[in-house]
C-alpha cells in the first residue's frame, strides 16, 4: 500500500472511499462539514439516523456513483472526554480492515475530521497522521505463509491523506514518511517472530539479519560457535549447548554520514529462537508460543529496517549497533544442567539453578561483549525476559530498568506516545542480589519468585560497566497478542520505542 498526498479541499479529493472520524453525539455538519460541502448527499444519508458515533461504531454512507466521492465511511471515537490515542488507532485498523472486505482500492482519510480529533486528543496533527498511517499499515498485516488458501480480498493500493490546503507542510511528509518506516520494521519483526522454530534458527534470522545489512549498505557480522568460545562467551554457550542448531550472535552497524567519531547508540535482543526451557522443561501448554522468545533480537533487526528506509533523508547523528543473540534453549544429553557452573565473558562464575532462565545468560554475555567491542552513548537491551513482569504490569505492558533518568525518562515517553507501554520498575539491587546467593559460585542465575523480574534486571546489571547509560526493557507481556492492528500473534513490539532511543536529545521527530 502507497501512502498519498491529495490536496486544494473535497472537491479535489478522489478515492473509492473516504473515512471520517465522528465523536458520539455528533452530527454530520459538526464531525465533516469540510466533507459534506463537497459530498453534498452526505448530509441527508439515511443512515445518519442510525450512526451515533460510539466507539467500535462504523457505518458506509453511498452516494451517487457518479461522485468523485460516492462512499464515505464514518467511523465512531466514542465520547470526546473519553478518547485516547489506543482508541484513535484501532478505529484506523478497523477501517482499513473494512475497506480491505469491501474490496475497495483507493483509501482517503479526511484530514479535516483528523485535525478535529487531534485537537481534541491534545496532539499535533502531524503527530496524528504519523499514528493513522502506522495503524493502516499494521491493521492490514497478515502472517498467512503457510495458509494453502489465501484471503481473496487485496489490501487496498493506496492510502491518501486528504487536506483543504493548497501544499502538503513538510512535517506532515515526514512523519507519514517515518509511520511508513516504522511500519516496515515492525512488520519484519512479526514475520521473524511468527515464523515457527523449525524456519527460523538462529542461522537463518542470521541470513535475515545480513540480508537487511546488504540492502542498506550495513556491516553484519556473524559469531559462531567457535567465534563465541574464543570471546569467553560462556554463559551465551551454555544456553545453546543442547541444540543441534547452532547459535548465532548477529552483529549490525549502522553509520550515517558524518558520524565519524561519535558514540553509538547500542542496541542489544534476546534472540531464543526457540525456549524449551532445557532440562528445567516449561509446562506444554503453550509451549509453541516460545517461538517468539527471539521477539527482541526481532525488534532490534525491525529498527535496522526503520533506520535502512528512512536513510539518507532522515539520519541520526551517532552511528546504530543492533545486537542480536540468538540460540535454542532445548533438552538433550549435552545440555547444560541445573547446578552446572560457567565463568560468564566479564569473569563472573554462575551457577545455572535454573535453565530456564537463559536469556538472562545470553544477554549477559552479549551486554559484556558490546561494551568491550564498543563505547556506547546509550546502551538499551530487550527481551522476553521473566512471566513475573507479566504478573506485575498486565498484558499489553513492559517493565523498564534503567541506571540514567534521563534514558528511563525517554523511553517511558516514547513509548507510551507511540502505542508500546511500559512503566518504569526500580532497580533495587541489595535485594536482587539477595535473592541470586550462591555457595559456589559469584551469584546464581535465578532466585526466589517475589520480585522476579527486578532480580532478573540486577542480574543483567552486573554486566554493565559503572557509569553506562544502560536500559532494559523486559516485554515477556507484550510479544504476542491480537487487536484492530495486530493480526494474532507476534506484536512487533519495541521497535518504536527503541527507534527513539537512537536521536540525540535533541532531535524532536519522535515526540
Amino acid at each position: 500500500m502507497d501512502i498519498r498526498f491529495q490536496t486544494g479541499g473535497p472537491s479535489q479529493w478522489k478515492a473509492d472511499v473516504v473515512v471520517t472520524f465522528v465523536f458520539e453525539g455528533e452530527g454530520v455538519e459538526e464531525a465533516c462539514a469540510a466533507l459534506a460541502q463537497s459530498a453534498v448527499w452526505l448530509s441527508i444519508a439515511p443512515a445518519w439516523r442510525d450512526f451515533h458515533g460510539g466507539r467500535d461504531e462504523s457505518v458506509m454512507f453511498y452516494g451517487p456513483q457518479a461522485m468523485e466521492i460516492s462512499r464515505v465511511l464514518g467511523v465512531g471515537l466514542g465520547k470526546a472526554d473519553k478518547a485516547d490515542m489506543t482508541a484513535f488507532r484501532y478505529a484506523v485498523g478497523k477501517a482499513v480492515r473494512r475497506c480491505r472486505d469491501y474490496d475497495l482500492a483507493t483509501v482517503g482519510l479526511d484530514g479535516a475530521s483528523l485535525a478535529r480529533v487531534a485537537e481534541k486528543l491534545g496532539v499535533s496533527f502531524d503527530a496524528l497522521v504519523r499514528e493513522a498511517v502506522i495503524a493502516a499499515y499494521l491493521a492490514l498485516y497478515r502472517y498467512d505463509r503457510w495458509k494453502s488458501e489465501k484471503s481473496p480480498h487485496a489490501d487496498p493500493r493506496w492510502l491518501a491523506l486528504m487536506l483543504e490546503g493548497e501544499y502538503v507542510e513538510n512535517d506532515v511528509r515526514a512523519q507519514a514518511r517515518m509511520a511508513e518506516a516504522e511500519a516496515r520494521g515492525v512488520m519484519l519483526a512479526r514475520d521473524a517472530a511468527n515464523d515457527p522454530a523449525n524456519v527460523m534458527t538462529p542461522s537463518a534470522f542470521a541470513q535475515k539479519a545480513e540480508a537487511v545489512a546488504s540492502k542498506y549498505g550495513m556491516k553484519a557480522l556473524v559469531l559462531g560457535p567457535d567465534a563465541l568460545a574464543a570471546e569467553g562467551m560462556n554463559a551465551y554457550l551454555a544456553v545453546a549447548r543442547g541444540s543441534v542448531e547452532e547459535p548465532r550472535m548477529v552483529v549490525v552497524e549502522y553509520a550515517p554520514r558524518g558520524s565519524e567519531g561519535q558514540k553509538p547508540v547500542v542496541l542489544v535482543g534476546k534472540g531464543l529462537c526457540f525456549d524449551s526451557g532445557g532440562i528445567s522443561l516449561k509446562p506444554a501448554k503453550g509451549m509453541e508460543e516460545m517461538k517468539g522468545d527471539m521477539s527482541g533480537a526481532a525488534a532490534v533487526l525491525g529498527v535496522m529496517e526503520a533506520l535502512g528506509q528512512l536513510a539518507p533523508s532522515l539520519e541520526p547523528k551517532r552511528p546504530v549497533v543492533g545486537i542480536m543473540a540468538c540460540a535454542e534453549n532445548m533438552p538433550g544429553g549435552h545440555a547444560t544442567r541445573p547446578g552446572d557452573i560457567v565463568v560468564a565473558k566479564n569473569g563472573k562464575s554462575v551457577e545455572i539453578v535454573n535453565t530456564d532462565a537463559e536469556g538472562r545468560l545470553v544477554l549477559a554475555d552479549a551486554l559484556a561483549w558490546a561494551q568491550e567491542k564498543y563505547e556506547p552513548f546509550r546502551l538499551v537491551d530487550i527481551a522476553t525476559l521473566t512471566g513475573a513482569c507479566a504478573v506485575a504490569l498486565g498484558p499489553d505492558s513492559a517493565g523498564l530498568f534503567a541506571s540514567d533518568d534521563d534514558l528511563a525518562d525517554l523511553l517511558h515517553k516514547a513509548g507510551m506516545a507511540l502505542g508500546e507501554r511500559n512503566w518504569r520498575l526500580p532497580l533495587w539491587t541489595a535485594m536482587g542480589l539477595e535473592g541470586l546467593k550462591s555457595s559456589c559460585a559469584d551469584m546464581a542465575n535465578s532466585g526466589r519468585r517475589e520480585g522476579g523480574a527486578i532480580n532478573a534486571a540486577v542480574f543483567l546489571q552486573q554486566f554493565v560497566r559503572e557509569g553506562v547509560c544502560w536500559a532494559h526493557i523486559d516485554m515477556a507481556a507484550a510479544d504476542n497478542g491480537e487487536s484492530p492492528i495486530n493480526a494474532k500473534g507476534e506484536t512487533g513490539f519495541g521497535v518504536r520505542t527503541l527507534l527513539s532511543a537512537v536521536w540525540d536529545d535533541d532531535r524532536d521527530m519522535l515526540q
